[in-house]
């Protein structure tokens, strides 16, 4: 409009009669009129239709005709049959599936919950059973179930590791991304033994490959502990890379990676990853690019530091002494402390460990149980599968994000696998891994099995949007110089969902789109 000569007037509403026109969709311009105001006559004819097929109501029509006052509930003109002022619906299936399909997934309806939908209906309309009706179409409806929120308890009880035998025999890893840079380093490699707790924090540069981490994780951890027998660790691609698997399945290392959107599998290392993080914000202050300075001693803040898990310090799970008392000094006074510690037998330290850790996960598991029910899916069900959000692939923020569909599928379950994980019947182009928690799943209510597109996936499991084609240039100003910016539209978006990007940034993000 930009090349026209026109002049913006105010018209009111009673005489603006095409606003909104094209947003209104001509098929159900009918049914809008029936749900705000009367029953269509297309629908009325179908309706009247019904009385002559059920046969209650072809009797109770001919009581009425001939007695009046016979069944003072129901009202009958000649026309139309009423109950207390609402029209009756005979028992035809399809006329029924008609107006709840209406009055629950158009636009008039919005896909509201049983009781929103069985006020509206009730409000005009009137049949036995409604209700048991309602509440069966709202639950099998698929768009209810592919994007309301799960307001159940968590599916699947809590399933604790086992504990280790030994000291550094089976240990956790994870990866603290995000950081400032700080010195040479922006991101941190957490290790975490499983039976003590003791913890290792190893400043890496990102990006790394797999050889980088091996490299820090022998120089640093090996050389103190030794080769564990298994890694607990999350499905990022360091640890699924084959040189990861090759290296450790040579040392005889088993790496036990976890389900599919599924960190509890290591919370373990997760609540380490909180305790460092909120660490260093608390030391590092108004300069959280030193953060590295601080990383030597969070790492000796936290090995010291009672954990109510295992009854005592990592420090002294993994020496058998409590750690050193650092004193300030205070001139005149001596810094000499008298100490008397006894030394407890090894085994007899281990022993108590482990008791402590049982204990503390048969507490755990007790109070998340309380949260949670258990779950259970056979081989052949359908159910629908929760992905990651959308995560950030473009230059910039994107419109759309708050309402992508919370669960996807249906899916067949091929496999169980343990006590609460599951193997999916996925598409061939799924980048994820077919293994999922129970948590993530949801049962596919009701027989019609519609499998929708795959989704397109990143490396590391998230949905990814990828630039599908430009609709229109233009140029843009950045500061104080122009740039040319380009309308892109997306892949696993709407066509509205376009947003104008920087053509060179657009290029850097992704090198292989020829705008």
């Amino acid at each position: 409009m930009m090349g026209l000569d026109y002049e913006v007037q105010y018209r009111r509403g009673i005489h603006n009669i095409v606003a909104d026109a094209l947003s209104r969709r001509p098929e159900e311009s009918s049914c809008a009129t029936m749900g705000v105001s009367h029953v269509s006559s297309e629908m009325l004819d179908k309706i009247k239709e019904t009385w002559q097929v059920d046969d209650k109501l072809k009797k109770l029509i001919k009581t009425k005709e001939e007695e009046p006052d016979k069944h003072p509930k129901y009202q009958w003109d000649g026309e139309l049959l009423k109950r207390k002022g609402k029209l009756v619906v005979g028992s035809v299936s399809d006329v029924k599936k008609e107006l709840l399909n209406f009055f629950h997934n158009s636009m008039v309806g919005g896909h509201s919950g049983v009781t929103a939908t069985i006020q509206r209906i009730s409000a005009v309309l009137y049949w036995k059973g409604m209700k048991k009706d309602v509440k069966g179409w709202v639950r099998d409806c698929l768009t209810c179930q592919r994007n309301k929120g799960d307001k159940h308890h968590p599916r699947g009880l809590l399933q604790p590791l086992p504990i280790p035998e030994t000291l550094w025999s089976s240990i956790g890893m994870d990866f603290i991304e995000g950081l400032p840079k700080s010195g040479r380093v922006n991101c941190i490699l957490v290790v975490v033994d499983r039976l003590t707790k003791y913890s290792h924090f190893l400043g890496l540069i990102h990006p790394f490959t797999a050889k980088d981490v091996a490299q820090a994780f022998l120089k640093n951890v090996f050389k103190l502990h030794g080769l564990p027998s298994n890694i607990v660790c999350d499905r990022d691609k360091v640890f699924m890379s084959v040189f990861w698997k090759e290296l450790f399945g040579k040392l005889g290392v088993v790496v036990h990676a976890s389900t599919a959107y599924h960190p509890e599998t290591d919370g373990q290392t997760e609540r380490v990853n909180q305790c460092l993080e909120t660490y260093l914000r608390c030391m590092t202050g108004e300069r959280p690019k030193d953060w590295s300075e601080w990383l030597h001693l969070v790492e000796w803040w936290y090995n010291t530091t009672f954990h109510s898990a295992i009854r005592t310090t990592p420090y002294q799970a993994l020496y058998g002494q409590p750690p050193p008392i650092h004193l300030p000094y205070i001139a005149g006074e001596s810094l000499v402390e008298a100490v008397d510690r006894s030394l407890q037998a090894r085994e007899a330290a281990i022993k108590m460990l482990k008791f402590h850790l049982q204990r503390a996960q048969d507490r755990m598991k007790s109070q998340a149980d309380r949260k949670r029910k258990e779950c259970e899916y056979l081989v052949g069900d359908w159910v629908f599968l929760k992905l990651q959000p959308y995560r950030q692939q473009s230059v910039s923020a994107r419109s759309g994000q708050k309402l992508a569909s919370r669960w996807f599928g249906p899916f067949r379950i091929i496999e169980r696998i343990g006590a609460v994980a599951y193997k999916l019947d996925l598409p061939a182009n799924s980048k994820v891994h077919p293994v999922f928690h129970v948590s993530q799943l949801k049962k596919r209510v009701g027989s019609e099995k519609i499998q929708e597109e795959w989704p397109i996936i990143d490396a590391d499991g998230s949905i990814s949007k990828e630039p599908l084609r430009v609709i229109d240039r233009r140029i843009g100003r950045k500061g104080n110089r122009a740039v040319t910016e380009v309308l892109v539209e997306w892949s696993n978006s709407f066509p509205e969902d376009a947003t104008w990007e920087s053509l060179h940034e657009l290029k850097q993000q992704f090198p292989a789109f020829n705008p």
